[in-house]
């Protein structure tokens, strides 16, 4: 038997039924007609209204506090397994839009989506709303229901944030149903979640990684990616400095990486770097070609584990679009958009080859390397932003420069 506590918006005692969440003046109906709950591993459980997909769905529950965006976090593979958490009280106000990139050849990178899809196991958020904006293509709800991801609204979004900023990232479950249909077993939710491999366990960024090469851009020199999860807000940067791109599955050997390459990104992606011996093999093998690389977030972290670092866990992760970082070669500030679970320790880099480039003004933690002999670097953050900032997306000019100070002189074009 499991210790449950009813917890929702308004209420910190009664279990929200069928109809609605909020009675005698303070109640409503449930505007998509769909209630649900989120179940946490403590036992407690947010009751509240359903969007999207009808369903249940088990993942880690994480937040991120970044106002704007919402489109790009829910689209990030970096959240592959996770149930999201939004701070921001309103949610769905500008829809979402499927406008794709300009960039000469970019093909299927969009503008503000970060993949093809949702890739959030389920979406929590204080209140949903319909879109007005020029550019909205639907509904978030509609966008959800079409591919198959349940949100839940009208819950205490603030006690899930100070529960899981005080106790650290939990495991949960979410589901979503029609009255008519009655509630779904509480024991057997609880079951279904307890059962479920653990977000740690799994090699998420081969569910995210494509599973042949794709090409971008017209011409230029090539720089190949380890795509473990890319975001498209990557690709356009890239792109946008004169550069062709093919991603290749993160498992790809480098042998065939580095062919015809001037570079190579290794990618964000989801999950624990640590299980990931396959790929971290092959970035080993990659850095004895000497060639220029860029590890982002996922990428920096498989980077130096690939050079003899260690990784751990963060409590809660830096998952948002105002975390401060610091440049330890000029000491200026910056801030940077950020969704990770994981970190670099600073002290295990004395053994790898590698110097701290930027860290954590917050918390002190590494977020960013360079290499003191090799063109390699490493930063934990997302330079593109996507939702953020774009204060940091000079790391692509860096690694550019990298780039053509390596390239004969005939293919300095």
């Amino acid at each position: 038997m499991i210790k449950i506590l009813w917890l929702n918006a308004y209420s910190y005692s009664e279990p929200i039924t069928g109809r609605a969440i909020l009675e005698s003046g303070r109640r409503g109906v449930c505007k998509r007609g769909l209630v649900g709950l989120l179940m946490l591993e403590d036992g407690s459980i947010y009751r509240g209204c359903g969007f999207g997909s009808k369903g249940t769905r088990v993942g880690e529950v994480v937040f991120t506090t970044s106002m704007v965006g919402y489109p790009e976090s829910i689209t990030d593979p970096s959240y592959k397994g996770q149930i999201l958490v939004l701070t921001h009280p309103l949610i769905g106000n500008y829809g979402f839009t499927c406008m794709k990139s300009s960039l000469p050849g970019s093909g299927n990178v969009f503008l503000q989506m970060e993949s093809e899809k949702p890739q959030i196991e389920g979406l929590v958020v204080f209140e949903e709303t319909e879109p007005s904006h020029w550019s909205s293509e639907g509904s978030l709800h509609s966008w959800l229901e079409e591919n198959q991801v349940p949100g839940l609204s009208r819950v205490d979004t603030r006690s899930i944030v100070r529960k899981l900023r005080e106790h650290g990232t939990m495991r949960g479950i979410i589901s979503v149903w029609s009255p008519d249909e009655g509630e779904p077993d509480v024991e057997e939710l609880w079951k279904a979640m307890m059962e479920s491999q653990g977000y740690d366990d799994l090699p998420l960024a081969y569910q995210v990684s494509p599973r042949k090469s794709i090409e971008h851009g017209v011409d230029g020199p090539v720089i190949s990616i380890i795509d473990c999860g890319i975001k498209h807000g990557i690709l356009r940067e890239i792109l946008s400095r004169g550069f062709r791109v093919i991603r290749y599955p993160c498992y790809t050997k480098p042998s065939v990486i580095v062919d015809g390459s001037v570079g190579v990104v290794i990618s964000n992606g989801p999950g624990n770097p640590s299980i990931l011996t396959e790929v971290i093999e092959n970035v080993r093998g990659l850095i004895e070609y000497n060639i220029p690389v860029l590890g982002i977030c996922l990428g920096h972290q498989l980077l130096s584990l690939a050079l003899g670092g260690d990784v751990y866990k963060l409590r809660y992760g830096h998952r948002g679009a105002n975390k401060p970082v610091r440049d330890l070669e000029t000491g200026l500030g910056y801030i940077s958009t950020q969704n990770h679970g994981y970190v670099v320790s600073i002290e295990s880099l004395r053994r790898t080859g590698l110097r701290p480039w930027f860290i954590n003004i917050d918390d002190g933690t590494l977020e960013g390397v360079k290499h003191e002999t090799k063109p390699i670097m490493g930063v934990q953050f997302h330079p593109e932003a996507g939702p953020g900032p774009r204060d940091l997306s000079w790391v692509f000019d860096i690694f550019k420069k990298t780039i053509y100070r390596t390239l004969p002189i005939y293919r300095r074009i």
